[in-house]
């Protein structure tokens, strides 16, 4: 059942997803060679917790930590550890917060010191591809007319989009109905009405699309070892058009 929000619990969803954007804000400051992605995370809970918030990653499921840390090959779902960066490589860093019983989600992937040409336009394309759905985010288009304008978006740049991951509602729970697939035809599933409330997030590799889990049960892979970013955004559907709840300005 997909549930819409009042606009009261609209601003609640906007006070998580904003402590969301803080902590991808601050993490990113903190990326460089040789930081460990624990260290990361470790950052991220307590801020979190210091904002009155509950990580909503940690425990989900079993998931042990605060942040999912994706590097290079990893699509999604990494588990920060004793890894540390390395020059060239790309680094989803996806961070969940539940604040007064309100999810807000968001991710975003960054170089590590200086990275090739091609990962560059991978990051632009993918992100671009996330601003190309949330531009679809209107009273009565569907939800396939947001997953449509992601795909032809990033396969117009020769790159490939994960099937086996997709976007989400969120609210009262981290994963709520409808999915958002990125890809597929427009003018299909759910009509979007006002107070619907969707997790966007394009996954987008530099080969084939194909992933499988590593042994951790968590983490996602390319099957090819090419490389994926990730990007996400909390998007609201209202009579003015999508409201980002997890972008700051």
């Amino acid at each position: 059942m997909i549930t819409c929000k009042t606009l009261e619990e609209l601003k609640k969803m906007r006070r998580s997803s904003l402590i969301v954007a803080e902590v991808l804000e601050e993490v990113q400051r903190m990326v460089a060679v040789g930081v460990k992605t624990r260290d990361l995370d470790a950052v991220a809970e307590e801020m979190i917790v210091k904002a009155g918030a509950k990580p909503a990653f940690k425990g989900y499921n079993g998931f042990p930590a605060t942040l999912c840390t994706s590097i290079n090959d990893q699509i999604v779902h990494g588990i920060p550890g004793n890894y540390r960066l390395n020059a060239g490589d790309i680094l989803s860093i996806d961070c969940g917060v539940c604040c007064d019983g309100y999810f807000g989600d968001s991710a975003v992937t960054v170089p590590v010191g200086e990275i090739s040409d091609n990962l560059r336009e991978l990051l632009r394309v993918t992100e671009e591809a996330l601003y190309r759905g949330i531009e679809q985010v209107l009273v009565g288009n569907r939800v396939s007319d947001i997953s449509a304008a992601v795909q032809t978006h990033v396969e117009s740049h020769g790159f490939s989009l994960v099937r086996e991951f997709v976007g989400h509602g969120i609210g009262r729970q981290l994963h709520e109905e409808p999915q958002v697939p990125n890809f597929g035809p427009p003018g299909r599933g759910p009509k979007l009405v006002e107070g619907m409330v969707l997790a966007i997030e394009p996954m987008v590799n530099t080969g084939s699309p194909a992933a499988r889990t590593l042994a951790d049960g968590w983490t996602a892979v390319t099957v090819d070892g090419g490389y994926s970013a990730h990007f996400e955004h909390s998007v609201a559907v209202t009579a003015e058009g999508p409201w980002i709840l997890s972008r700051k300005n």
